[in-house]
C-alpha cells in the first residue's frame, strides 16, 4: 500500500512539473507519457487542482501562471471578491446578529456561513432568491430600489428600531486618507444608521481597485469618515503604500491571499 502512494506521489509530482515546464498540456499526452489512461490522468489532474496547483481546463490542464494569464479583468477581480467574501466569513460568530448594506461581496459572505446561526438586516434586493445555509434567516427593511438596494425613509425608520452585533459594508471606493466613497447619495445616511445601532464591530469589503489615493480624485460627493473603529477587509493587490497610510488612519487593514 505504501509502495502505491508512494508511485501516485511520484506520478503526481512529474505531471505537475510537466505542465509547469509546458504551461499546458492535453490528457492524452499526460496518458502517453506515463503509460496511464485518460480516466487516472483525469484523477491526477482533479487532486492537483483541489491542491491549488494547477488549473483545469478542457481536455487537460494548464499552470497557474498560464490560467491567470488567461482570466480577463474582470474574471481576476471576481476572484478576489469572491476570496474576500469567504475570509469575512471567519468573523461571523454563531448567534450573530449581522447589518449588510447593499454590497453583493458583504452579502456574498454569507454564503459560507456553514452552521452558524445568524440573523441579518439587509437592504440589499440581491439576497431575494438566493441560496444560503439553512441557519442563516435574512429579514429585509423594505423601503424605495434604487438599483438593487432598498432607500428611502422608510429603510432609515425601521433601522433605527433594529439593533445587531456586527455591520458589514461594501462601498465604491476607499481612499488614502480613511474616507469611504458610495455612488448612491441617500448610502451614507443609512451605513450611518447601521453603524449608530451596532454594538460590537465594523467592517468594510472592499477589492483592491476601490483602494485609491484621494489626490487622483479631489473632493467626491458621497464620501465620509466613520469615527468607529473600523476593520476593512481588501485581497492582496492593494496598493502597499495606500494601504500604510489607511494603518496610520487608525483603519485595521486586512489583506486577503488571492494566489
Amino acid at each position: 500500500m505504501k509502495n502505491n502512494r508512494k508511485a501516485v506521489d511520484e506520478r503526481h509530482l512529474k505531471i505537475l512539473n510537466m505542465i509547469r515546464e509546458r504551461g499546458e498540456v492535453k490528457v492524452e499526452d499526460l496518458a502517453r507519457a506515463f503509460q496511464i489512461s485518460p480516466m487516472t490522468v483525469r484523477r491526477d489532474m482533479q487532486y492537483l487542482e483541489e491542491e491549488k496547483l494547477i488549473s483545469r481546463i478542457h481536455g487537460g490542464a494548464v499552470s497557474l501562471e498560464k490560467a491567470n494569464m488567461l482570466l480577463s479583468q474582470d474574471e481576476k477581480i471576481a476572484i478576489c471578491r469572491e476570496r474576500i467574501s469567504e475570509y469575512a466569513a471567519r468573523f461571523i460568530d454563531d448567534g450573530d446578529t449581522l447589518f449588510i448594506n447593499g454590497s453583493r461581496t458583504a452579502l456574498n459572505m454569507l454564503k459560507y456561513a456553514g452552521d452558524k446561526k445568524v440573523l441579518v438586516y439587509t437592504n440589499n434586493c440581491w439576497g431575494i432568491g438566493e441560496k444560503y445555509p439553512d441557519d442563516v434567516t435574512i429579514r429585509f427593511t423594505g423601503g424605495e430600489v434604487r438599483s438593487n438596494v432598498m432607500v428611502g425613509e422608510y429603510v432609515m425608520r425601521n433601522l433605527l428600531s433594529m439593533t445587531a452585533d456586527k455591520t458589514f459594508l461594501g462601498c465604491a471606493a476607499v481612499y488614502d486618507d480613511g474616507e469611504f466613497r458610495y455612488d448612491i447619495p441617500t448610502e451614507i445616511g443609512i451605513n450611518e444608521a447601521m453603524i449608530s445601532r451596532t454594538t460590537k464591530a465594523l467592517y468594510v469589503l472592499a477589492d483592491h481597485t476601490k483602494i485609491k489615493r484621494r489626490e487622483e480624485h479631489g473632493n467626491i460627493y458621497g464620501s465620509c469618515a466613520y469615527e468607529q473603529s473600523c476593520t476593512l477587509i481588501t485581497d492582496d493587490n492593494a496598493s502597499p503604500a495606500v494601504v500604510e497610510r489607511l494603518r496610520r488612519y487608525g483603519i485595521h487593514v486586512i489583506l486577503v491571499p488571492t494566489k
